[in-house]
Protein backbone atom coordinates (compact mmCIF):
# COMPACT_ATOMS: atom_id res chain seq x y z
CA UNK A 1 0.00 0.00 0.00
CA UNK A 2 1.30 3.45 -0.83
CA UNK A 3 1.73 6.05 1.85
CA UNK A 4 -1.34 8.22 2.00
CA UNK A 5 -3.64 10.46 3.97
CA UNK A 6 -6.03 8.80 6.36
CA UNK A 7 -8.71 11.09 7.76
CA UNK A 8 -10.47 9.57 10.72
CA UNK A 9 -13.81 10.77 12.01
CA UNK A 10 -14.92 9.61 15.43
CA UNK A 11 -18.66 9.83 15.96
CA UNK A 12 -19.95 10.66 19.41
CA UNK A 13 -22.51 9.07 21.67
CA UNK A 14 -23.91 10.70 24.77
CA UNK A 15 -21.83 9.84 27.79
CA UNK A 16 -19.27 7.93 25.71
CA UNK A 17 -15.54 8.43 25.70
CA UNK A 18 -13.35 8.09 22.67
CA UNK A 19 -11.86 4.70 21.90
CA UNK A 20 -8.10 4.48 22.05
CA UNK A 21 -7.42 5.13 18.39
CA UNK A 22 -3.99 6.61 19.05
CA UNK A 23 -2.64 3.08 18.62
CA UNK A 24 -3.88 3.14 15.03
CA UNK A 25 -0.95 5.44 14.30
CA UNK A 26 -3.06 8.58 14.09
CA UNK A 27 -4.08 11.43 16.35
CA UNK A 28 -7.57 11.11 17.85
CA UNK A 29 -9.99 13.78 16.69
CA UNK A 30 -12.25 15.76 18.92
CA UNK A 31 -14.96 13.59 20.43
CA UNK A 32 -18.56 14.80 20.43
CA UNK A 33 -20.25 14.66 23.81
CA UNK A 34 -23.66 15.20 22.27
CA UNK A 35 -25.97 12.57 20.88
CA UNK A 36 -26.26 14.01 17.37
CA UNK A 37 -23.55 11.81 15.93
CA UNK A 38 -21.94 14.75 14.18
CA UNK A 39 -18.21 15.15 14.13
CA UNK A 40 -16.87 18.23 15.86
CA UNK A 41 -13.90 18.46 13.57
CA UNK A 42 -12.28 16.78 10.61
CA UNK A 43 -8.52 16.59 10.19
CA UNK A 44 -6.14 14.30 8.45
CA UNK A 45 -2.61 13.17 9.09
CA UNK A 46 -0.07 11.31 7.04
CA UNK A 47 0.47 7.69 7.89
CA UNK A 48 2.21 4.95 5.93
CA UNK A 49 0.91 1.61 7.07
CA UNK A 50 0.82 -1.73 5.35
CA UNK A 51 -0.40 -3.76 8.31
CA UNK A 52 -3.51 -3.59 10.52
CA UNK A 53 -3.48 -2.11 13.99
CA UNK A 54 -2.99 -4.76 16.69
CA UNK A 55 -6.26 -3.98 18.44
CA UNK A 56 -9.57 -5.67 18.98
CA UNK A 57 -11.64 -5.63 15.80
CA UNK A 58 -13.66 -2.44 15.58
CA UNK A 59 -15.27 -0.48 12.77
CA UNK A 60 -15.15 3.23 13.64
CA UNK A 61 -17.34 5.81 11.92
CA UNK A 62 -19.35 5.66 8.72
CA UNK A 63 -18.92 3.40 5.72
CA UNK A 64 -17.72 6.45 3.78
CA UNK A 65 -15.86 8.23 6.59
CA UNK A 66 -14.09 6.20 9.18
CA UNK A 67 -11.34 3.72 9.96
CA UNK A 68 -10.75 0.13 11.00
CA UNK A 69 -8.97 -1.45 13.95
CA UNK A 70 -8.01 -5.10 14.23
CA UNK A 71 -8.49 -5.91 10.55
CA UNK A 72 -7.82 -9.39 9.24
CA UNK A 73 -6.72 -10.18 5.71
CA UNK A 74 -8.80 -12.29 3.41
CA UNK A 75 -6.28 -14.89 2.15
CA UNK A 76 -5.38 -13.99 -1.43
CA UNK A 77 -6.17 -17.53 -2.56
CA UNK A 78 -8.74 -19.83 -1.04
CA UNK A 79 -10.49 -23.07 -1.99
CA UNK A 80 -13.17 -21.15 -3.90
CA UNK A 81 -11.93 -17.59 -4.31
CA UNK A 82 -9.01 -15.52 -5.56
CA UNK A 83 -8.29 -11.91 -4.65
CA UNK A 84 -7.57 -9.54 -7.54
CA UNK A 85 -5.35 -6.44 -7.80
CA UNK A 86 -3.01 -7.54 -5.03
CA UNK A 87 -0.76 -4.50 -5.46
CA UNK A 88 -3.50 -2.33 -3.96
CA UNK A 89 -3.30 -4.09 -0.58
CA UNK A 90 -7.06 -3.79 -0.15
CA UNK A 91 -7.97 -7.26 1.09
CA UNK A 92 -8.34 -6.25 4.73
CA UNK A 93 -11.65 -6.26 6.53
CA UNK A 94 -13.48 -6.69 9.77
CA UNK A 95 -13.38 -10.39 10.75
CA UNK A 96 -17.14 -10.54 10.22
CA UNK A 97 -16.77 -9.46 6.58
CA UNK A 98 -13.94 -11.90 5.90
CA UNK A 99 -15.94 -14.78 7.43
CA UNK A 100 -18.92 -13.82 5.26
CA UNK A 101 -16.86 -13.82 2.06
CA UNK A 102 -15.31 -17.20 2.82
CA UNK A 103 -18.75 -18.66 3.52
CA UNK A 104 -20.29 -17.10 0.40
CA UNK A 105 -17.48 -18.42 -1.79
CA UNK A 106 -18.03 -21.93 -0.46
CA UNK A 107 -21.84 -21.75 -0.73
CA UNK A 108 -21.71 -20.26 -4.24
CA UNK A 109 -20.82 -23.67 -5.60
CA UNK A 110 -24.31 -24.82 -4.66
CA UNK A 111 -25.81 -22.39 -7.18
CA UNK A 112 -23.41 -23.36 -9.97
CA UNK A 113 -20.77 -20.66 -9.52
CA UNK A 114 -17.23 -21.92 -10.00
CA UNK A 115 -15.60 -19.55 -7.52
CA UNK A 116 -15.38 -15.87 -6.66
CA UNK A 117 -12.97 -13.23 -7.90
CA UNK A 118 -12.77 -10.73 -5.06
CA UNK A 119 -12.04 -7.07 -5.66
CA UNK A 120 -11.47 -4.39 -3.04
CA UNK A 121 -12.32 -4.73 0.63
CA UNK A 122 -10.50 -2.14 2.74
CA UNK A 123 -6.98 -0.96 3.44
CA UNK A 124 -5.27 -2.52 6.49
CA UNK A 125 -6.49 0.28 8.73
CA UNK A 126 -9.43 1.41 6.66
CA UNK A 127 -9.86 5.06 5.82
CA UNK A 128 -10.26 6.68 2.39
CA UNK A 129 -8.50 5.14 -0.56
CA UNK A 130 -6.49 7.25 -3.02
CA UNK A 131 -8.53 5.89 -5.92
CA UNK A 132 -11.72 4.05 -6.65
CA UNK A 133 -14.04 4.38 -3.65
CA UNK A 134 -15.76 6.72 -1.27
CA UNK A 135 -16.91 3.93 1.02
CA UNK A 136 -14.92 0.78 1.95
CA UNK A 137 -13.46 2.71 4.92
CA UNK A 138 -14.52 0.64 7.94
CA UNK A 139 -13.93 -2.92 6.75
CA UNK A 140 -17.55 -3.82 6.04
CA UNK A 141 -17.69 -3.40 2.23
CA UNK A 142 -16.46 -5.73 -0.51
CA UNK A 143 -16.58 -5.88 -4.31
CA UNK A 144 -17.21 -9.22 -5.99
CA UNK A 145 -16.60 -9.57 -9.69
CA UNK A 146 -19.36 -10.76 -11.99
CA UNK A 147 -16.72 -12.72 -13.89
CA UNK A 148 -16.52 -16.33 -12.63
CA UNK A 149 -13.21 -17.53 -11.24
CA UNK A 150 -11.17 -19.50 -13.80
CA UNK A 151 -10.57 -23.16 -13.04
CA UNK A 152 -6.89 -22.55 -12.31
CA UNK A 153 -4.65 -20.49 -10.10
CA UNK A 154 -4.11 -17.00 -11.45
CA UNK A 155 -0.55 -15.71 -11.22
CA UNK A 156 0.09 -12.42 -9.47
CA UNK A 157 0.55 -10.46 -12.70
CA UNK A 158 -2.60 -11.96 -14.16
CA UNK A 159 -4.50 -10.64 -11.19
CA UNK A 160 -3.25 -7.17 -12.06
CA UNK A 161 -3.92 -7.40 -15.81
CA UNK A 162 -7.11 -9.42 -16.12
CA UNK A 163 -10.11 -7.24 -16.92
CA UNK A 164 -13.50 -7.67 -15.31
CA UNK A 165 -16.25 -8.13 -17.90
CA UNK A 166 -19.00 -5.54 -18.09
CA UNK A 167 -22.52 -6.94 -18.12
CA UNK A 168 -23.87 -4.01 -20.17
CA UNK A 169 -24.84 -3.85 -23.83
CA UNK A 170 -25.14 -0.07 -23.59
CA UNK A 171 -25.34 2.37 -20.67
CA UNK A 172 -28.96 1.47 -19.88
CA UNK A 173 -29.30 -2.21 -20.80
CA UNK A 174 -27.77 -5.51 -19.76
CA UNK A 175 -26.19 -7.71 -22.41
CA UNK A 176 -28.17 -10.92 -22.00
CA UNK A 177 -25.55 -12.84 -23.95
CA UNK A 178 -23.23 -12.23 -20.97
CA UNK A 179 -25.68 -12.15 -18.09
CA UNK A 180 -26.99 -15.57 -17.14
CA UNK A 181 -29.37 -16.94 -14.50
CA UNK A 182 -26.25 -17.94 -12.56
CA UNK A 183 -25.52 -14.27 -11.94
CA UNK A 184 -28.99 -13.79 -10.49
CA UNK A 185 -28.61 -16.87 -8.30
CA UNK A 186 -25.26 -15.64 -6.99
CA UNK A 187 -26.56 -12.21 -6.00
CA UNK A 188 -29.67 -13.75 -4.46
CA UNK A 189 -27.43 -16.02 -2.41
CA UNK A 190 -25.19 -13.09 -1.41
CA UNK A 191 -28.23 -11.18 -0.15
CA UNK A 192 -29.62 -14.13 1.81
CA UNK A 193 -27.28 -13.87 4.80
CA UNK A 194 -28.68 -11.90 7.74
CA UNK A 195 -25.53 -9.83 8.20
CA UNK A 196 -25.86 -8.33 4.71
CA UNK A 197 -27.32 -4.85 4.83
CA UNK A 198 -27.23 -3.81 1.17
CA UNK A 199 -26.00 -4.94 -2.23
CA UNK A 200 -25.28 -2.30 -4.87
CA UNK A 201 -25.53 -3.01 -8.60
CA UNK A 202 -25.91 -0.99 -11.78
CA UNK A 203 -29.56 0.10 -12.33
CA UNK A 204 -29.85 -2.03 -15.47
CA UNK A 205 -28.68 -5.07 -13.50
CA UNK A 206 -31.15 -4.22 -10.76
CA UNK A 207 -33.94 -4.34 -13.34
CA UNK A 208 -32.81 -7.73 -14.64
CA UNK A 209 -32.66 -9.10 -11.10
CA UNK A 210 -36.25 -8.01 -10.57
CA UNK A 211 -37.27 -9.58 -13.87
CA UNK A 212 -35.61 -12.90 -13.03
CA UNK A 213 -36.38 -13.10 -9.31
CA UNK A 214 -39.48 -15.24 -9.61
CA UNK A 215 -41.87 -15.57 -6.68
CA UNK A 216 -39.26 -15.28 -3.93
CA UNK A 217 -38.63 -11.54 -3.98
CA UNK A 218 -37.86 -10.73 -0.35
CA UNK A 219 -34.10 -10.60 -0.98
CA UNK A 220 -34.58 -7.80 -3.53
CA UNK A 221 -35.21 -5.36 -0.67
CA UNK A 222 -31.45 -5.40 0.01
CA UNK A 223 -30.48 -4.68 -3.61
CA UNK A 224 -29.99 -1.04 -4.52
CA UNK A 225 -29.23 0.54 -7.92
CA UNK A 226 -25.98 2.47 -8.14
CA UNK A 227 -24.12 3.60 -11.24
CA UNK A 228 -20.75 2.10 -12.11
CA UNK A 229 -21.33 -1.38 -10.72
CA UNK A 230 -21.75 -3.24 -13.99
CA UNK A 231 -18.72 -5.54 -13.76
CA UNK A 232 -18.99 -6.28 -10.04
CA UNK A 233 -21.50 -6.12 -7.23
CA UNK A 234 -20.82 -4.36 -3.96
CA UNK A 235 -21.75 -6.10 -0.71
CA UNK A 236 -22.13 -4.16 2.52
CA UNK A 237 -22.65 -5.88 5.84
CA UNK A 238 -24.19 -4.30 8.90
CA UNK A 239 -22.29 -2.91 11.86
CA UNK A 240 -21.17 -5.77 14.10
CA UNK A 241 -23.39 -6.26 17.16
CA UNK A 242 -22.10 -4.36 20.16
CA UNK A 243 -19.74 -2.15 18.14
CA UNK A 244 -20.72 1.20 19.64
CA UNK A 245 -18.48 3.26 17.36
CA UNK A 246 -19.78 1.95 14.05
CA UNK A 247 -22.37 4.18 12.42
CA UNK A 248 -24.70 2.06 10.28
CA UNK A 249 -27.49 2.90 7.88
CA UNK A 250 -31.22 2.80 8.42
CA UNK A 251 -32.64 -0.70 7.83
CA UNK A 252 -33.94 -1.32 4.33
CA UNK A 253 -37.68 -1.28 3.77
CA UNK A 254 -39.24 -4.61 2.89
CA UNK A 255 -40.37 -5.60 -0.55
CA UNK A 256 -39.23 -5.10 -4.13
CA UNK A 257 -37.43 -1.72 -4.35
CA UNK A 258 -38.32 -1.10 -8.01
CA UNK A 259 -41.99 -1.84 -7.38
CA UNK A 260 -42.38 0.70 -4.58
Amino acid sequence: MNAGFTPVIVWGHEGASAPDISRLGINPLLWSSGGSGEALSERSCQIAVSRPASLAARSIGLYSRGCLAGAVALPVTGPSWQVMRLSRNRNGGHPRLVAYLERLAKDARSVGWSGLLIGDLSQPRGGPMPTGHTSHQVGLDADIWLTPMPNRLLMRQEREDMMAVSMLRDPLNVDLSRWTPLHTRLIKLAASYPEVERIFVHPAINQVLCDQAGRDRAWLSKVRPWWGRHYHFHVRIACPPGDAYCRGQAPVAGGDWLRR
